[in-house]
């Protein structure tokens, strides 16, 4: 079984949060990727945990014919909103509804690592997309290049300890770790790059509301209380708080450009 049913429910909880606040912190790597891969005038995409839509936007007022896969209906139907002439789907990344080489490109930000398995979902990725395509795997960069650990460690005292061998959030972020990943689903590595993906917050109530919308957020809400994990998160950014009043991370993000 894969995760749709888990995943879609928690992300799905505070869809405009994630819309409004969360989601545009990933706008410098969809921009990198978006060039990268050549997306533009006739490109067919498929965007997987595509989320509330904002690569697809992107992607679409390039004149790219855009598809998009959640677990969570909630994003989804944003996403339709915001690029009312894509097809966008809910569904489990390991299952996907598509056709086999029905895109010139297939992409996942912040989205493979969540699959019950990864490599099954990056060999459904290779199956939908042409000979010849593209398929690019976005995550998280060096853990001591991410601010946002900090965060991350702020939402792991909140919930239950995780089983002996599950893998770190950083797990495929380890040089050779990704390209290894690729491998063993049959993709071919192309080139793998870092960029700047910096948090910004005018407030910490803005920081809370986009922060606190992620999956992993809503799962350690439900487990220690939003009040705990509040005073958790704020105490863990604290040393992020500049002058104005606002909050800054730096991080970077990670994504792998890989062919088929």
């Amino acid at each position: 079984m894969g995760t749709a049913s888990t995943q879609g429910e928690l992300w799905g909880t505070r869809a405009s949060d994630w819309a409004d606040v969360q989601e545009v912190t990933f706008r410098p790597v969809y921009e990198a990727a978006l060039a990268a891969a050549g997306i533009g005038k006739g490109t067919t995409l498929l965007d997987v945990g595509c989320g509330a839509g904002m690569f697809c936007e992107l992607a679409a007022s390039k004149g790219a014919r855009v598809s998009g896969l959640d677990a969570a209906a909630p994003l989804i139907a944003i996403a339709k909103a915001r690029v009312p002439g894509g097809d966008f789907r809910v569904g489990e990344m390991e299952e996907q509804p598509f056709q086999n080489s029905s895109f010139d490109a297939v992409t996942g930000f912040n989205s493979f690592q969540y699959a019950a398995s990864p490599v099954s979902a990056l060999r459904e990725a290779r199956r939908v997309v042409r000979k010849g395509g593209t398929v690019i795997v976005m995550l998280w960069g060096r853990q001591e290049e991410c601010e946002a650990a900090a965060y991350i460690n702020a939402l792991g005292s909140q919930l239950p300890p995780p089983p002996p061998d599950a893998p770190g959030p950083f797990a495929l972020s380890q040089d050779g770790a990704l390209d290894a990943l690729a491998k063993e689903a049959g993709l071919l590595p192309k080139a793998l790059h870092d960029i700047d993906t910096p948090w910004e917050f005018p407030d910490l109530e803005t920081a809370l509301r986009g922060m606190l919308s992620a999956g992993p957020a809503i799962r350690a809400i439900r487990h220690s209380g939003e009040q705990s994990v509040k005073e958790a998160v704020t105490k863990a950014i604290a040393q992020f708080k500049t002058p104005s009043g606002g909050y800054r991370l730096r991080n970077k993000s990670r994504y792998l450009l890989a062919s088929v």
